[in-house]
């Protein structure tokens, strides 16, 4: 690494985008990853369509249980 870095001809907000969605990245276990493939398949599912079932479920029960 450098000790100074020039930045007299950076652009501020070049790659802004106003409306852009952050998307985490989300790593799972292994042996986790390939039991929620193996269920999304079984049901003719998108895995992050059902990792997003799975956690709202978990969710709406913490939220259930603080009250």
């Amino acid at each position: 690494m450098r000790r100074n870095y020039d930045f007299s001809k950076g652009v501020r907000g070049k790659f802004y985008r106003e409306g852009a969605e952050l998307r985490l990245p989300i790593y799972l276990d292994a042996k986790l990853q390939k039991q929620l493939e193996d269920l999304a398949r079984k049901n003719g599912k998108d895995v992050s369509e059902l990792v997003n079932q799975l956690l709202k479920r978990e969710v709406q029960l913490i939220e259930e249980f603080a009250q």
